[in-house]
């Protein structure tokens, strides 16, 4: 089994956190928040990555080139990765040119169907 595999068998006590960063510099350490309770690594790395297209698209403006979103991006918009996963946690950094230089569609960006509060929610209201 490679190291992937394990992980995704075994999740951490309480799950696979996903942290999500401000890069405007609003927040302590820039930090936003950690989102737990991923069963899988395959789950956090997903959530992470549609969050950062979804900020990606959130700071595109009509007829910006590429450049001109990442700057944006850069300035105003919010990273995330999953905590703890070493060499296997996604990061954004392996596809910022092409999400800058593509828009995402809306399933690309739909890190609510990946949420694991929104469980929560729906158990407190069953």
């Amino acid at each position: 089994m490679t190291e992937i595999e394990i992980g995704e068998l075994f999740a951490p006590a309480g799950g696979w956190k996903v942290r999500i960063l401000d890069l405007s510099g609003g927040a302590e350490d820039n930090i936003v928040e950690d989102v737990s309770g991923f069963a899988t690594l395959m789950q956090a790395n997903a959530f992470a990555r549609r969050y950062v297209r979804d900020s990606i698209e959130r700071c595109r403006t009509p007829r910006a080139d590429a450049k001109a979103v990442l700057d944006a991006w850069f300035a105003f918009g919010e990273d995330a990765h999953a905590l703890d996963a070493g060499e296997d946690t996604w990061r954004s950094a392996t596809e910022l040119q092409d999400f800058a230089a593509r828009r995402a569609s809306a399933e690309d960006r739909n890190w609510r169907a990946l949420d694991p509060r929104l469980d929560d929610e729906m158990e407190d209201d069953a």
